[in-house]
């Protein structure tokens, strides 16, 4: 087992500052057009698995889940959204991946499900469209283009919350195996 040690600390540190990067580029792609923002989910899997599982197969210790979600939560009090609706699904999600990996004793299969899991962790953020409807409207109304809160609200009834996650985890789980595949991480 790769435990924790002073060169893995430094490299989880490179991930976590991708992570938190690849976390802000998820959210900017949401900014281009509502689709995009609906599809939210889909790009965190695309975007964020590679760089999770690689932490996990790196250190297969507790603690690497809750240093992405750290990573996540300084990101957003840099950017100054550091409020209760994304912090604590954030921490919600870092403590239930660090507990299944836990569960798996840090397998592969343990480290994918924590995977598609931490790729989650921005729900708070995005899952407004979907929970919290009045309030993402008011939001998309004040800060982005004329059009566009009428676009997010017609691009996400309720049964796309279901096709997003499900296409996210799938995608999860295959940029999953792209990596280890690409970086030769131990299955």
């Amino acid at each position: 087992m790769k435990e924790w040690n002073r060169k893995n600390a430094l490299w989880m540190v490179l991930c976590a500052v991708l992570y938190a990067v690849g976390t802000a580029l998820v959210c900017v792609t949401g900014a281009i057009t509502p689709v995009l923002f609906v599809c939210y989910q889909i790009t965190a899997g695309i975007i964020l698995s590679g760089i999770v599982v690689y932490a996990f197969r790196k250190v297969q210790a507790p603690g690497v889940a809750a240093c992405l979600g750290l990573a996540l939560i300084l990101l957003l009090i840099v950017i100054s959204d550091a409020v209760a609706w994304h912090v604590i699904p954030a921490i919600v999600i870092a403590v239930l991946a660090e507990a299944i990996r836990a569960i798996f004793k840090y397998n592969w299969t343990g480290d994918v499900i924590g995977t598609v899991i931490m790729t989650f962790s921005s729900f708070g953020y995005y899952g407004q469209i979907w929970f919290n409807r009045d309030y993402t409207y008011e939001c998309a109304v004040e800060e982005m283009p004329a059009g566009y809160a009428e676009g997010l609200m017609a691009a996400s009834p309720m049964w796309s919350l279901i096709v997003v996650i499900i296409a996210g985890a799938v995608l999860s789980v295959v940029i999953s195996n792209v990596t280890a595949k690409l970086f030769k991480l131990d299955k």
